[in-house]
């Protein structure tokens, strides 16, 4: 079977409940290598949790989620190696400098030599020259960079973001942009949450709207206009939100 028709990340009726509450329900989703998935919702729709269960940072109270074919259950470290979590939380720290926290990641996934790999992860999202500042003192943008730098060290194939546009002023929303584009082209594959129907169809190749728990809507970008989108979107929400 050709590599790229074979499903990198599977999910099949994956649930997930805290007590009686089910913040994930029966999803079935397929992404395929260098496909982007933008994933929209309202608050509580369960985004998050979802994508944390595609992580591997939380397990599924039912259902399969498969990684290039493989459990986490049985795979876990490989997996994981794999993935590039990024959010609104930088998961860096603030007493470390730009380059002692790459330093840090690189040699937690054994990569050699750790410094080298650093400075090229710093050069590639323009903070070369701020890479002995201690990270404390950054910017909202530039944690975001650096967020970046550190979910490429092990330079996975698969990308998964959670609201990263969270708090960027408009010089570091498209130099995020430029970033998720490279990793495009780089044939990577993405899943992200936003809130941002814009920036999410318009980056994406498909999109989904998850509502309670639910995947409601999964197609690709090519099928719809934003104005369409946003119809439906705000017809599904109203129907089953609220």
């Amino acid at each position: 079977m050709n590599k790229n028709n074979f499903p990198v990340i599977q999910l099949d009726a994956v649930s997930k409940k805290f007590g009686s509450f089910s913040a994930v329900d029966t999803v079935d989703l397929s992404l395929y290598r260098g496909e982007f998935l933008t994933i929209f919702g309202p608050n509580g729709a369960g985004k998050t949790t979802l994508l944390k269960i595609m992580a591997g940072l939380i397990k599924a109270t039912s259902g399969k989620v498969l990684i290039n074919g493989l459990e986490f259950e049985n795979d876990y470290d490989e997996l994981r190696r794999n993935i590039g979590f990024i959010s609104h939380q930088s998961f860096v720290y603030g007493q470390l400098s730009a380059l002692q926290n790459l330093v840090f990641f690189a040699e937690l996934y054994g990569i050699t030599p750790p410094k080298e790999r650093a400075m090229e992860l710093l050069r590639d999202v323009g903070l070369e020259s701020r890479k002995d500042e201690p990270v404390r003192i950054f910017s909202r943008g530039m944690l975001q960079r650096l967020s970046i730098a550190r979910a490429l060290v092990q330079n996975p194939d698969i990308i998964y973001l959670d609201e990263p546009y969270t708090g960027l002023d408009q010089h570091a929303a498209e130099m995020l942009k430029n970033q998720l584009l490279k990793m495009q082209n780089e044939n990577r594959t993405i899943v992200m949450i936003t809130h941002n129907l814009k920036i999410g169809i318009g980056m994406g190749s498909r999109v989904a709207l998850q509502v309670s728990g639910r995947i409601h809507l999964d197609m690709s970008t090519k099928d719809f206009n934003y104005d369409t989108f946003n119809e439906l979107y705000q017809q599904i929400v109203d129907r089953e939100h609220y």
